[in-house]
């Protein structure tokens, strides 16, 4: 089999933190990495929706990612993202509690997902990367919003 270029055999990701797990989503989503700023609450939106911001005269909702796992809430640090991702032409801001790097992964280390990952749905999950001493959760983040949940994103964007 002849690969049709040599990018695909690596992922280019940004890997970011939650709780004590690693998560990882590719680069060509995520527009830009943010420090947390002002919140503009949204009411009657789901609790993991914290709600907009107005980034470079777009506005965004943002969503927590620990809320939307179920990893239980903590607050807010001086390593706190917003990790701003494109989603079914939408933006998209989602709160980490770190974002660490930008990795290539080996495609040849990606294992399907496994049954239970940690607190995590393995509904969201694309995959796992075991690189040395790190495991790396591969979301994917079509999924980490339900059609539903995109629709009453689109109403808050407004």
């Amino acid at each position: 089999m002849i690969m049709e270029n040599e990018t695909m055999l690596e992922q280019k990701v940004i890997v970011f933190q939650l709780k004590d797990e690693e998560f990882a989503v590719p680069v060509k989503q995520v527009g830009s990495i943010e420090r947390l700023m002002k919140i503009t609450r949204v009411p009657q939106t789901a609790d993991f929706v914290k709600g907009v911001v107005n980034l470079r005269g777009v506005v965004t909702p943002i969503i927590d990612l620990r809320v939307r796992f179920g990893i239980e809430a903590t607050d807010y640090n001086e390593s706190t993202r917003i990790i701003i991702v494109s989603l079914d032409d939408m933006e998209v801001g989602l709160i980490v509690d770190a974002a660490n790097d930008v990795i290539d992964i080996p495609v040849n280390v990606i294992e399907p997902a496994p049954e239970v990952v940690g607190a995590v749905d393995v509904d969201y999950i694309e995959g796992v990367a075991k690189l040395e001493n790190r495991l790396l959760i591969l979301l994917d983040l079509q999924k980490v919003l339900t059609t539903e949940e995109m629709k009453e994103l689109k109403t808050v964007e407004g």
